[in-house]
């Protein structure tokens, strides 16, 4: 059966019509699913009997199971959820003063091979479709009887190699007659898929761009994420800048600081040369350790030299707060540790 999240207002209008319903009803049920975050069609009690068990015939609500819940000393919640097929995905829920934010995978595994990645060694398995990526915001939803107010695609697999998927995700949890989260509140973040880029600044969302470039050299950034070896810093800077021309949007530039390898004072140096110019802030992260990586965290030192001298230099750029570091907090580590338990 159709999941039914999977379609957007328009969408799910013209499947009404094919059904023989009047458009409004499809608006009904839209509300009911996004907005009421029902588990079941019986619940929704201002449609027809009649209705409902044609939706029950044709649709399926997609309703997550938790497989795991981790829970940080700092109050970051991490779920491993069955997406019903036998593979299992991760989420991460963050509070913050504003609220709560989100973080989404988009994938089942990911094709990009980032060194300092968990999701690196964790066999790409397919594109989650639209709704099993709204379907995770509902279910922390349901799970915490919260409201969620911001929403990242930075969790396991790059969003823009799943990009038809990704962009109907956004329109369904940015419709104001459904999740209703602004597009402000929703940002993208790509490891550097040029064309995509180009493609998306076509699409008025609105939505952040977060860009992963953790280096200012070439070789430096190919040895740490292979897609620079197709897409190098020339490339993808341009496409940067053509992305803001063309939406007035403020990029996010994601580096993420390791020790002796992309931290010191010349790397600054570089970063200021290549961002000059651009509307833009610089997120500095402080690296996770994972199974088995090449790459630590930077010295706390370095971090707050490497922010001051960009901020000194007139580059916006803070170092993000380190949520979620006692339970596995880098994207696919509890997948990883649980994936021989799944597959069983």
């Amino acid at each position: 059966m159709k999941n039914i999240k999977d379609y957007n207002l328009e969408e799910l209008k013209k499947e009404f019509v094919e059904m023989g319903e009047k458009p409004f009803r499809a608006e009904q049920v839209f509300k009911w699913i996004f907005e009421a975050n029902v588990t079941t069609f019986d619940e929704m009690t201002n449609i027809s009997l009649d209705l409902r068990e044609k939706l029950k015939q044709n649709y399926t609500l997609c309703i997550y199971n938790v497989i795991k819940k981790q829970v940080a000393s700092d109050g970051t919640k991490k779920y491993l959820f069955d997406v019903l097929d036998g593979n299992a995905i991760e989420t991460v829920l963050m509070q913050y003063h504003h609220g709560y934010s989100i973080c989404v995978s988009s994938q089942i595994g990911c094709k990009m091979g980032c060194k300092f990645c968990a999701s690196t060694g964790i066999q790409f398995v397919r594109n989650l479709t639209s709704g099993e990526i709204v379907e995770q915001l509902l279910a922390v939803e349901r799970e915490e009887n919260i409201k969620i107010s911001n929403v990242v695609f930075m969790g396991i697999g790059e969003p823009l190699d799943n990009y038809n998927n990704v962009v109907n995700a956004v329109r369904i949890i940015n419709n104001p007659k459904g999740i209703n989260i602004g597009a402000r509140h929703i940002s993208l973040s790509t490891s550097g898929l040029v064309p995509q880029i180009y493609k998306l600044a076509e699409e008025n969302l609105q939505c952040t761009l977060s860009i992963s470039l953790h280096a200012t050299t070439d070789d430096k950034r190919s040895s740490m994420m292979p897609i620079n070896n197709t897409y190098n810093l020339n490339l993808l800077l341009k496409a940067c800048k053509d992305y803001i021309e063309k939406t007035n949007r403020r990029i996010s530039f994601e580096y993420a600081l390791a020790k002796d390898n992309n931290d010191n004072l010349e790397d600054a140096k570089r970063l200021v040369q290549l961002l000059k110019g651009m509307i833009c802030h610089v997120n500095l992260i402080p690296i996770n350790k994972i199974e088995n990586g090449t790459y630590t965290k930077s010295s706390n030192e370095n971090i707050i030299k490497f922010r001051d001298y960009l901020n000194e230099h007139g580059i916006v750029a803070t170092i993000r707060r380190e949520l979620g570091s006692d339970i596995d907090a880098a994207c696919g580590q509890l997948r990883r540790k649980n994936l021989k338990k799944i597959e069983k």
